[in-house]
């Protein structure tokens, strides 16, 4: 099939829809958007919540699922009915304020070219347009309330449009004149901070002026986009002439033809490199350029690749007009109510765009590809203003708006119902589906069709954590016994009894819900039938009543048909100089001492049955034998590491318990024998053989904990070269660094799978030490790569041992299978995450632990039908701690739809944004940066244009419109494109761009949520019981007297404002002066206060949400340590040049625009 990423297929372009209220008096029928600004309508959870009375529903609702077609707690063998989820509440009531323009409207019809206009024409032009704008409501800022004619309720096909172009509405008050402005192309958006007076150097460069502008060399087309809309238009239309935005704006000659859709690539490439698929220049996407189209070294500006092409070739700009009223004279009635905590109205205008007034920023390049006056003087007025940062949608509004309405437990018996956001604390009570801590989707309403899903782009993708850990008032799954004849299973399609599968001829067969095979039930499970269908034990059955269970493994189920011995960890320790002498050794061995008390075990009452080894090594291997009768352990060294084998058999795996003494004495020693080693030199790939010998000799499965610090490039079997080369950013060449060096890893990786050797890696690097190789194995093996850059043992002790602890003992299983089963229609043809595979179908993994997400996705092979809906299996079989084989098996149903706003009403974006990271992140490893970004923002145009096409209603090109559970799309993509992986700044080394890739890749979604857009929690009014409200990741958002923690699941930030009050300072630092803070603090003095105790809990709580321990960091205001803060404030401009979230959002919106022209 296509790629995911491909352009839209001819046929893109369904009749839109008609509103379904006829609300809108005739002369205002475009519809201006969702009221109550910003709050989701997700569906209610539980029964509680019916669907929304106020309005019928879309005639395009799902059916019910007429498998389970019985009254509540009537139903055949299994959960409460799988009744249909309620949709998700309408997007809410109209904007009065008008949608926002983010680039002004394209005119249809030729311009005159000429000189630029001058500042007094420019001026004479504004006094006749006119921009109004609704008084704010309660709400806050941007929020109007419901036009007078609207019923309460506005059906889900809601568009969900952002106040960008004002339009005026019947009851918007009129702006005195001295407000009425002109609009122009979309404004330069100002950068986020006003304190900034000198430019980024990634963002200065000035622009030649027009007369000296060279044209662009014809061979380079992808500078198309700078010619289509010039920083203003040379002769405004006339203001009483209406602008017409019925056809794309002419070609004048010398500008670049459109560009046509790319052919599909094959299934899951990337597009071809070459003009990338999106209208983005090349080069000019935030990103390195080729050398030949630098700019000279006295203007950088990472945006364009050549000036821009001279007046004469620019296309007409739009002028986005507004004056669909006669100005009204002024009058005080005409001034917007002012409203206590908000600026008294809205600032005067200018450019489309709502926001404060910014005096000009000096040397501030134009805020996004597409403008051609980098930095140059614009003939405007000296005062600009920017889009409102209020006006767009907020992450933080959407995640409290969820919270405030998950107060009920999420019931999974409603097919289709998509769960509360990551980022609300919810129970689940399974009902016959997986929760959500199993198993999220991107879309809970599955298009019916594969041209309906390759028409909308979305992902279909789910997002499974098989072993997840459960809140303690959750029941973990229960471990159903078949005895001897092992689960009961489909003939045909090998699918597990589950709640979906459906009795009949009076219990004696049973049709598969998956294949819709019928299969005998065998005597010892038959169950008579009740009046309604189903079976009298349905609900004593957790596989025919819940959703995720596990049933125990036959002998069938094990490899060579034996039952598995109890796994083994090994630990192999570098003791090479480095590695002493950072202190890492001594840590080592000193916490090993307590932690093999804590091996993992599933009955906290019984010993752990885990087996323990060591080996130390640096150029050479030495072996331990910690047998329980010797009185000293003794070391065996091996020197021939080109052929590795194990030199004892007896006494290097042993039970802790039985050799406790022995063990101690060797931990004690090890420090000691090493202390004055001169020895630099490692190896790597011999000790994962060792490892792996060791564990085929004692014929069981395991997991090896490697404590690794420099390069290996002793002589040896997977010896690696130093290749890293920061000239290589931003070429072609630089996938070549997210590969490993040589095979020899994969192979060996290979190796260990089959034997169930996990590899989890720690590493203490002081430079480079080439993670993208080192981490093949650990990545294919299911296990984790841990690494403490330039390790102090007095700083980083704490985060590393937290992480070794939790390391070792969480649970995990061994030489585990994961396959996925769907409904007929479709089937699992991709999966992310740390595995390998052999075959398309089986994900292997030698280890998985309660920590790993693997990310699946679906494509069609035939039609769904909406009344079945679409039915997923996910079964993993592996070897518990305690040396049990076992299946755990997590079903998941989710409904059909035939019409695309089902589709864009059900869908969940954090779990959209987990598949898109994860997909550009393996794509890296094929395709330049830059093609990748590209690919992300087209794919994310193309789904939202699909929306504005097909879904929304008729409006003025001039308003984004976004989906309600989509419209955070944009700024989360934002955050991504940003990324250290894929837009690195100066500091950012290759093994840390590797290690994220690697990291991020087996993150499950309430993960990559905290990852890309962190938690910034206010500190100033801390209240026991309940966290403070966030704040929007920018660095408008702080004030001086505050102080801010921000986490981003791998980071603690505790940014201290330079004016806090002292008596804060007391209660948390125990010092009341700003200067007496020490930065390199890494925990809180243990003070005897309410707050100091209350800071202290919620970082804790943070931390034992995450899987990775955070660090915590100190930042002063103005600090050196504040750049790195800086770098999470995600809605800002990056320091390597990603683009601030007002300045991508009026991007994606050009984006958007294009593809509907």
């Amino acid at each position: 099939m296509a790629s995911p990423y491909g352009q839209p297929q001819p046929g893109y372009g369904q009749s839109g829809y008609a509103p379904l209220d006829g609300g809108y008096p005739a002369p205002y029928a475009p519809y201006n958007g969702p009221a109550s600004a910003y709050q989701p309508g997700a569906p209610p959870q539980g029964p509680s919540r019916g669907p929304p009375t106020s309005v019928p529903p879309p005639v395009s609702a799902p059916q019910p699922y007429n498998q389970y077609s019985h009254s509540q707690g009537d139903m055949q063998n299994g959960p409460p009915p799988m009744v249909q989820a309620p949709q998700r509440s309408a997007a809410t009531q109209p904007y009065n304020q008008g949608a926002m323009n983010l680039s002004g409207a394209q005119l249809s019809y030729p311009q005159p070219y000429g000189s630029p206009p001058t500042v007094q024409q420019v001026s004479n032009q504004m006094t006749g347009m006119q921009i109004t704008s609704g008084p704010p409501t309660p709400a806050g800022p941007g929020y109007a309330p419901p036009h007078s004619s609207q019923p309460p309720s506005v059906p889900a096909t809601r568009p969900h449009p952002l106040p960008l172009i004002p339009k005026p509405l019947r009851q918007c008050p009129l702006l005195p004149p001295s407000h009425r402005l002109s609009q122009f192309t979309s404004s330069a958006p100002q950068p986020l901070s006003s304190q900034q007076s000198f430019p980024p150097p990634s963002y200065s460069g000035s622009m030649p002026p027009p007369s000296q502008a060279p044209a662009p060399p014809v061979s380079q087309p992808q500078q198309s986009f700078l010619s289509t809309q010039p920083p203003f238009s040379s002769a405004p239309p006339p203001v009483s002439q209406p602008t017409f935005i019925s056809g794309p704006p002419p070609t004048a000659q010398g500008s670049f033809p459109p560009r046509a859709p790319l052919p599909s690539s094959q299934p899951g490439s990337f597009p071809p490199p070459g003009p990338p698929p999106t209208s983005t220049p090349s080069a000019q996407y935030p990103g390195s350029m080729p050398p030949q189209q630098q700019p000279p070294a006295t203007q950088p500006s990472p945006y364009h690749s050549g000036p821009p092409p001279p007046r004469g070739q620019m296309p007409p700009t739009s002028m986005a007009q507004t004056n669909h009223l006669p100005p009204g004279p002024p009058g005080p009635l005409q001034q917007p109510p002012s409203q206590p905590g908000i600026q008294g109205s809205y600032p005067p205008q200018q450019n489309g765009a709502f926001g404060q007034v910014r005096g000009p920023q000096p040397g501030y390049a134009a805020p996004y590809p597409g403008q051609p006056n980098y930095g140059a003087p614009a003939p405007a007025p000296a005062a600009q203003k920017r889009l409102d940062p209020d006006a767009i949608p907020s992450p933080i509004q959407v995640i409290e708006d969820d919270k405030a309405k998950s107060t009920e437990p999420f019931t999974t018996g409603v097919r289709g119902q998509a769960p509360p956001l990551v980022t609300t604390n919810f129970q689940v009570k399974d009902q016959g589906n997986a929760s959500p801590r199993f198993v999220r989707c991107t879309a809970y309403n599955m298009p019916c069709t594969a041209d309906m899903a390759k028409q909308s782009q979305v992902p279909l993708a789910a997002v499974i954590k098989p072993l997840a850990t459960l809140p303690p008032d959750e029941t973990p799954p229960y471990l159903v016994d078949h005895g001897e004849g092992g689960p009961i299973r489909c003939n045909r399609c090998k699918a597990y009894m589950c709640p979906y599968m459906q009795f009949i001829e009076g219990g004696r067969r049973f049709q598969c819900g998956f294949c819709s095979c019928v299969t005998e039930v065998p005597p010892h499970y038959f169950q008579h039938l009740d009046h309604t269908g189903k079976r009298m034990d349905c609900y004593d059955r957790p596989e025919l009543s819940l959703g995720s269970y596990e049933f125990l493994a036959t002998v069938d189920y094990c490899k060579n048909n034996k039952l598995p011995q109890p796994p083994a960890f090994i630990f192999l320790i570098d003791v090479s100089y480095n590695a002493v002498k950072s202190g890492m050794v001594s840590i080592v061995c000193q916490e090993l001492k307590t932690l093999l008390d804590f091996l993992p075990r599933e009955n906290p009452e019984v010993d752990s049955v885990v087996r323990v080894g060591f080996v130390t090594y640096n150029k050479v291997l030495h072996f331990y034998n910690v047998k329980s009768s010797l009185a000293q352990p003794q070391m065996l060294v091996v020197s021939d590491v080109s052929d590795m084998f194990v030199p004892l058999l007896d006494g290097f795996l042993v039970n802790v318990n039985e050799s406790r003494l022995v063990i101690e004495s060797l931990l004690d020693q090890i420090p000691e024998m090493f202390a004055d080693t001169r020895e630099t030199e490692t190896v790597f790939g011999p000790v994962i053989q060792a490892g792996l010998e060791a564990l085929k000799a004692a014929d069981c499965a395991g997991k090896l904990f490697v404590f690794h610090t420099s390069l290996p490039i002793a002589e040896a079997p997977g010896k690696l070269k130093n290749r890293e080369d920061k000239k290589l950013i931003g070429t072609d060449k630089e996938k070549s660094l997210f590969q490993p060096q040589m095979s020899f890893y994969n192979t060996l990786a290979k190796e260990c799978v089959a034997q169930g050797c996990c590899v989890d890696l720690f590493l203490f690097p002081n430079q480079y030490v080439d993670v993208a190789t080192l981490g093949v194995v650990p990545v294919s093996t299911g296990g984790s790569v841990y690494k403490y850059t330039y390790f102090q043992a007095q700083s980083d002790q704490e985060r590393f041992l937290n992480d070794l602890r939790r390391d070792v003992q969480k649970l995990v299983g061994f030489d585990a299978v994961m396959r996925v089963r769907t409904s007929t229609g479709i089937r699992a043809t991709d999966f992310f995450g740390s595995f390998f595979m052999s075959n398309t179908t089986d994900v292997e993994l030698a280890g998985l632990d309660c920590d790993k997400a693997i990310t699946v996705e679906f494509k069609h092979d035939d039609k769904l039908s909406e009344e079945t809906g679409a039915l997923m299996q996910c079964a993993v079989l592996y070897t518990s701690c305690s040396g049990q084989r076992r299946l755990r098996i997590h079903n998941m149903a989710v409904n059909c739809c035939s019409q695309l706003a089902d589709l864009y009403r059900n869908c969940e974006t954090d779990t959209i944004l987990n598949f898109l990271t994860k997909y550009a992140f393996r794509g890296v490893l094929n395709n330049p940066t830059k093609t990748v970004r590209d690919t992300l923002v087209n794919q994310c145009a193309q789904i939202l244009a699909c929306y504005r096409k097909n879904c929304a209603s008729p409006s003025s090109a001039g308003q984004l419109i976004l989906p309600e559970c989509m419209k955070l799309l944009p700024v989360y993509l934002n955050c991504v494109l940003k990324s250290d992986v894929l837009l690195p700044g100066a500091d950012v080394s290759w093994d840390d761009r590797a290690y994220l890739r690697q990291l991020i890749s087996c993150m499950d979604v309430a993960e990559t949520h905290v990852f890309f857009y962190p938690r910034l929690l206010p500190l100033t009014k801390l209240e026991s019981g309940s966290l403070p409200v966030a704040v929007r990741d920018s660095e408008e958002r702080l004030s001086k007297g505050g102080v801010y923690l921000l986490e981003t699941g791998l980071h603690l930030f505790l940014w201290v404002g330079a004016s806090v009050q002292q008596e804060l300072l007391l209660s948390m630092f125990g010092t009341p002066s700003f200067s007496a803070i020490d930065p390199s603090m890494t925990s809180l003095p243990v003070l005897d206060n309410p707050i100091s105790q209350r800071l202290r809990e919620i970082i804790d709580s943070f931390r034992a949400q995450r899987s990775r321990y955070m660090k915590l960091m100190v930042v002063k205001q103005e600090d050196r340590a504040e750049l790195i803060f800086k770098h999470f404030l995600v809605e800002d401009k990056s320091a390597s040049g990603g683009a601030s979230y007002v300045d991508f959002l009026c991007h994606m919106h050009k984006e958007i625009r294009q593809l509907l022209s």
